[in-house]
Protein backbone atom coordinates (compact mmCIF):
# COMPACT_ATOMS: atom_id res chain seq x y z
CA UNK A 1 0.00 0.00 0.00
CA UNK A 2 1.39 3.23 -0.85
CA UNK A 3 1.47 5.26 2.19
CA UNK A 4 1.13 8.65 0.09
CA UNK A 5 -2.26 7.56 -2.19
CA UNK A 6 -3.81 4.87 0.73
CA UNK A 7 -5.73 2.50 -1.04
CA UNK A 8 -5.83 3.60 -4.84
CA UNK A 9 -3.18 6.04 -6.41
CA UNK A 10 -5.50 8.01 -8.16
CA UNK A 11 -8.40 7.86 -5.85
CA UNK A 12 -7.19 7.72 -2.55
CA UNK A 13 -7.61 9.76 0.99
CA UNK A 14 -5.11 12.37 -0.40
CA UNK A 15 -6.33 15.16 1.76
CA UNK A 16 -5.87 17.84 -1.56
CA UNK A 17 -8.42 15.07 -3.43
CA UNK A 18 -10.33 14.03 -0.43
CA UNK A 19 -13.45 11.16 -1.26
CA UNK A 20 -13.86 12.67 -4.43
CA UNK A 21 -11.07 11.72 -6.85
CA UNK A 22 -9.40 14.41 -8.18
CA UNK A 23 -12.14 17.08 -8.51
CA UNK A 24 -12.37 17.31 -5.02
CA UNK A 25 -15.66 18.32 -3.66
CA UNK A 26 -16.72 20.27 -6.78
CA UNK A 27 -17.97 17.41 -8.38
CA UNK A 28 -17.56 17.34 -12.08
CA UNK A 29 -16.94 20.50 -13.81
CA UNK A 30 -19.36 21.65 -16.02
CA UNK A 31 -22.31 20.54 -14.32
CA UNK A 32 -25.48 22.27 -15.55
CA UNK A 33 -26.48 24.77 -13.15
CA UNK A 34 -22.78 25.34 -11.01
CA UNK A 35 -21.15 28.65 -11.28
CA UNK A 36 -19.27 29.72 -13.88
CA UNK A 37 -21.46 27.24 -16.19
CA UNK A 38 -21.30 29.34 -20.07
CA UNK A 39 -24.61 30.57 -20.83
CA UNK A 40 -25.89 31.18 -17.07
CA UNK A 41 -25.51 34.78 -17.31
CA UNK A 42 -27.15 35.64 -20.36
CA UNK A 43 -30.31 33.25 -19.46
CA UNK A 44 -30.26 35.36 -16.37
CA UNK A 45 -30.05 38.67 -18.45
CA UNK A 46 -32.73 37.62 -20.18
CA UNK A 47 -35.04 36.68 -17.75
CA UNK A 48 -34.50 39.76 -15.68
CA UNK A 49 -35.64 41.69 -19.08
CA UNK A 50 -38.65 39.15 -20.01
CA UNK A 51 -41.02 40.24 -16.59
CA UNK A 52 -40.64 44.03 -16.70
CA UNK A 53 -41.62 44.11 -20.87
CA UNK A 54 -43.98 42.20 -20.59
CA UNK A 55 -44.95 44.03 -17.55
CA UNK A 56 -45.01 47.34 -19.57
CA UNK A 57 -46.99 45.75 -22.71
CA UNK A 58 -50.03 45.43 -20.08
CA UNK A 59 -49.90 48.92 -18.82
CA UNK A 60 -49.38 50.58 -22.47
CA UNK A 61 -52.43 48.27 -24.12
CA UNK A 62 -54.57 48.86 -20.69
CA UNK A 63 -54.30 52.76 -21.27
CA UNK A 64 -55.06 52.51 -24.90
CA UNK A 65 -57.90 50.05 -23.80
CA UNK A 66 -59.15 53.05 -21.06
CA UNK A 67 -58.87 55.93 -23.68
CA UNK A 68 -60.89 54.04 -26.20
CA UNK A 69 -63.25 53.16 -23.79
CA UNK A 70 -63.92 56.89 -22.49
CA UNK A 71 -65.11 57.56 -25.50
CA UNK A 72 -67.01 54.88 -26.02
CA UNK A 73 -68.98 55.50 -22.63
CA UNK A 74 -68.83 59.06 -22.44
CA UNK A 75 -67.24 61.20 -24.80
CA UNK A 76 -69.33 60.07 -27.99
CA UNK A 77 -72.39 59.77 -26.56
CA UNK A 78 -72.01 63.08 -24.64
CA UNK A 79 -71.66 64.70 -28.08
CA UNK A 80 -74.29 62.87 -29.83
CA UNK A 81 -77.15 64.70 -27.32
CA UNK A 82 -75.87 68.06 -28.36
CA UNK A 83 -75.96 70.23 -31.52
CA UNK A 84 -73.48 69.48 -34.63
CA UNK A 85 -72.01 72.43 -34.82
CA UNK A 86 -70.48 71.44 -30.85
CA UNK A 87 -69.78 67.88 -32.03
CA UNK A 88 -67.70 69.21 -34.93
CA UNK A 89 -65.60 71.85 -32.98
CA UNK A 90 -65.67 69.21 -29.87
CA UNK A 91 -64.00 66.11 -32.20
CA UNK A 92 -61.54 68.52 -34.00
CA UNK A 93 -60.37 69.60 -30.47
CA UNK A 94 -60.00 66.17 -29.39
CA UNK A 95 -58.27 64.71 -32.57
CA UNK A 96 -55.95 67.87 -32.31
CA UNK A 97 -54.58 67.65 -28.47
CA UNK A 98 -53.95 63.94 -29.59
CA UNK A 99 -52.19 63.96 -32.42
CA UNK A 100 -49.88 66.71 -31.03
CA UNK A 101 -49.54 64.69 -27.83
CA UNK A 102 -45.76 63.24 -28.05
CA UNK A 103 -46.82 60.93 -25.17
CA UNK A 104 -49.48 59.34 -26.79
CA UNK A 105 -48.09 59.27 -30.09
CA UNK A 106 -44.85 56.89 -28.30
CA UNK A 107 -47.72 54.95 -26.05
CA UNK A 108 -49.52 53.84 -29.25
CA UNK A 109 -47.04 52.44 -31.12
CA UNK A 110 -44.54 51.37 -28.32
CA UNK A 111 -47.61 48.92 -26.96
CA UNK A 112 -47.23 46.97 -30.05
CA UNK A 113 -43.36 46.94 -30.03
CA UNK A 114 -42.88 46.13 -26.63
CA UNK A 115 -45.90 43.03 -26.71
CA UNK A 116 -44.10 41.69 -30.32
CA UNK A 117 -40.64 41.84 -28.22
CA UNK A 118 -42.10 40.45 -25.40
CA UNK A 119 -43.71 37.20 -27.01
CA UNK A 120 -40.30 36.94 -28.90
CA UNK A 121 -38.27 36.79 -25.49
CA UNK A 122 -40.75 34.53 -24.48
CA UNK A 123 -40.28 32.02 -27.17
CA UNK A 124 -37.02 31.64 -27.18
CA UNK A 125 -36.78 31.05 -23.44
CA UNK A 126 -38.91 27.71 -24.27
CA UNK A 127 -42.13 29.27 -22.79
CA UNK A 128 -44.72 28.85 -25.57
CA UNK A 129 -47.61 28.98 -23.56
CA UNK A 130 -46.90 32.29 -22.58
CA UNK A 131 -45.53 33.10 -25.92
CA UNK A 132 -48.71 32.70 -27.56
CA UNK A 133 -50.64 34.67 -25.27
CA UNK A 134 -48.51 37.60 -25.57
CA UNK A 135 -48.35 36.70 -29.27
CA UNK A 136 -52.29 36.49 -29.73
CA UNK A 137 -52.02 39.92 -27.53
CA UNK A 138 -49.82 41.55 -30.16
CA UNK A 139 -51.96 40.67 -33.01
CA UNK A 140 -55.27 41.78 -31.65
CA UNK A 141 -53.49 45.24 -31.06
CA UNK A 142 -52.03 44.95 -34.19
CA UNK A 143 -55.35 45.31 -35.04
CA UNK A 144 -56.39 48.30 -33.70
CA UNK A 145 -53.50 49.66 -35.84
CA UNK A 146 -54.85 48.74 -38.82
CA UNK A 147 -58.30 49.87 -38.21
CA UNK A 148 -57.11 53.48 -36.58
CA UNK A 149 -54.79 54.27 -40.03
CA UNK A 150 -57.44 52.73 -42.19
CA UNK A 151 -60.73 54.41 -40.98
CA UNK A 152 -60.36 56.65 -38.35
CA UNK A 153 -57.74 59.10 -38.80
CA UNK A 154 -59.03 59.64 -42.52
CA UNK A 155 -62.27 60.42 -41.00
CA UNK A 156 -60.43 62.62 -38.82
CA UNK A 157 -58.59 64.16 -41.32
CA UNK A 158 -61.94 64.76 -43.52
CA UNK A 159 -63.40 66.20 -40.22
CA UNK A 160 -60.53 68.72 -39.52
CA UNK A 161 -60.43 69.64 -43.17
CA UNK A 162 -64.57 70.58 -42.63
CA UNK A 163 -62.67 74.17 -41.14
CA UNK A 164 -64.87 76.08 -39.43
CA UNK A 165 -67.89 74.45 -38.00
CA UNK A 166 -70.04 78.30 -37.28
CA UNK A 167 -69.28 78.14 -41.08
CA UNK A 168 -70.29 74.80 -42.15
CA UNK A 169 -73.67 73.67 -44.28
CA UNK A 170 -73.11 70.22 -44.84
CA UNK A 171 -72.73 68.18 -41.78
CA UNK A 172 -72.30 64.60 -43.84
CA UNK A 173 -69.36 64.32 -41.74
CA UNK A 174 -70.99 63.84 -38.76
CA UNK A 175 -73.61 61.30 -39.69
CA UNK A 176 -69.80 59.37 -40.70
CA UNK A 177 -68.58 59.98 -37.55
CA UNK A 178 -71.91 59.30 -35.29
CA UNK A 179 -71.74 55.58 -37.85
CA UNK A 180 -68.58 54.77 -38.30
CA UNK A 181 -66.36 56.57 -36.54
CA UNK A 182 -67.86 55.20 -33.43
CA UNK A 183 -68.45 51.65 -34.21
CA UNK A 184 -64.56 51.47 -35.37
CA UNK A 185 -63.83 52.75 -32.00
CA UNK A 186 -66.26 50.31 -29.99
CA UNK A 187 -64.28 47.47 -31.97
CA UNK A 188 -60.76 49.12 -31.05
CA UNK A 189 -61.72 48.59 -27.29
CA UNK A 190 -63.21 44.85 -27.55
CA UNK A 191 -59.64 44.17 -29.13
CA UNK A 192 -57.76 45.90 -26.62
CA UNK A 193 -59.46 44.53 -23.91
CA UNK A 194 -58.99 40.99 -25.44
CA UNK A 195 -55.14 42.08 -25.54
CA UNK A 196 -55.11 43.13 -22.01
CA UNK A 197 -57.10 39.78 -21.17
CA UNK A 198 -54.33 37.76 -23.04
CA UNK A 199 -51.49 39.70 -21.11
CA UNK A 200 -52.76 39.03 -17.61
CA UNK A 201 -53.04 35.31 -18.77
CA UNK A 202 -49.01 35.37 -19.96
CA UNK A 203 -48.13 37.75 -16.70
CA UNK A 204 -49.64 34.36 -14.93
CA UNK A 205 -47.92 31.92 -16.88
CA UNK A 206 -44.53 33.37 -16.59
CA UNK A 207 -45.00 34.03 -12.75
CA UNK A 208 -45.63 30.35 -12.69
CA UNK A 209 -42.63 29.41 -14.68
CA UNK A 210 -40.17 31.89 -13.30
CA UNK A 211 -41.03 31.21 -9.80
CA UNK A 212 -39.99 27.45 -10.36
Amino acid sequence: MNPEHGTNPAYGTNPEHGTHGPYGSHGTPGTPGTPGTPGTTARTGTDRVAGPLLGLSTVLIGLMAGLFFAFDVSVMPGLAAGDERTYVTAMQNFNAAIDGNGLFGSAFVLALLATAAAAVVEYRKGRRGTAVWVAAAAVAYLVVLVITFAVNIPLNNELAAAGDAAKLTDFAVVDKFKGTWVTTNILRTLLCTAALAALARALLLHGRATAR
